[in-house]
């Protein structure tokens, strides 16, 4: 069983001491392949250096998460168009819009979300997404510009069934992460989960945050790393109704085609 995290924040600086541990983890879970999210100036560079450390086992995206977008410039702009050319560079994000906790002044985000879409028309390159509790402003933007960019994954989705319904209907993918393992906040994920196309759905662990709560035991150090994409597969593999092997099949399978690996 060989499988794909889509999103891990492997620059994250609780990574760095034990880099080369984390990654031989991954590989003996089946982890094989994982694209490093880049979610800042900075961020986006080093996950860039990463993938061409790593070759055919680690990509990257390249972008500026909406709780930054108050640092983004005309340099930052710039670099990422430069970044998002690279052919290691395989979405253009995580970008879009976070009204939970308003880091960024909600028109900065706006203004910083379009930019980066049309970074992504212009190299035509898929997007990697972010959305919480910004459904409508988020959902309007996209509408947009979905028809001129190849392909966009709502990533780490968390929200309702009738948003799940509008990504789906603009033919997204949907990104799954241990989030549907917490039964504080994520149990309605369950159910949903069922109702993504087997060609929309992927899976991914957002590490080192999102640690599954139903992993025994639970590590000290409460962070999490790409190995637990195996357990994150098994807990959607029981909510669809279908083999793990199926699901990692299918999640594998669906990743290599929306990044083109």
């Amino acid at each position: 069983m060989q499988l794909l995290d889509i999103g891990a924040n492997l620059t994250h600086e609780s990574f760095h001491h034990d880099f080369d541990a984390v990654m031989q983890r991954a590989r003996d879970h089946g982890v094989t392949r994982m694209v490093v999210t880049g979610a800042s100036r900075d961020g986006s560079t080093h996950a860039l250096d990463l993938a061409r450390r790593h070759p055919g086992e680690l990509y990257a995206t390249a972008g500026v998460h909406p709780h930054h977008a108050i640092d983004y410039d005309d340099t930052t702009h710039t670099l990422l168009h430069e970044l998002a050319q690279q052919p290691e560079v395989r979405a253009v994000g995580e970008t879009g819009l976070d009204y939970n906790r308003n880091y960024s002044p909600r028109d900065v985000q706006l203004a910083v979300f379009e930019r980066q879409l049309q970074i992504a028309v212009d190299v035509q390159k898929p997007l990697f997404l972010h959305q919480r509790d910004a459904h409508e402003d988020f959902i309007a933007l996209l509408r947009r510009y979905r028809d001129k960019v190849p392909a966009a994954v709502v990533h780490c989705f968390t929200d309702t069934g009738e948003a799940l319904r509008d990504y789906l209907a603009l033919d997204c993918h949907i990104g799954i992460t241990g989030w549907i393992c917490d039964e504080r906040r994520g149990t309605h994920l369950r159910e949903l989960v069922r109702d993504i196309p087997a060609n929309r759905l992927m899976i991914e662990t957002d590490a080192p945050y999102l640690l599954p709560r139903t992993v025994k035991p639970q590590p000290s150090h409460r962070r999490n790393e790409p190995m637990y994409l195996r357990h994150i597969c098994y807990e959607v593999a029981r909510d669809r109704g279908e083999p793990v092997e199926i699901t990692a099949a299918n999640s594998t399978a669906t990743a290599e085609a929306f990044f083109g690996l």
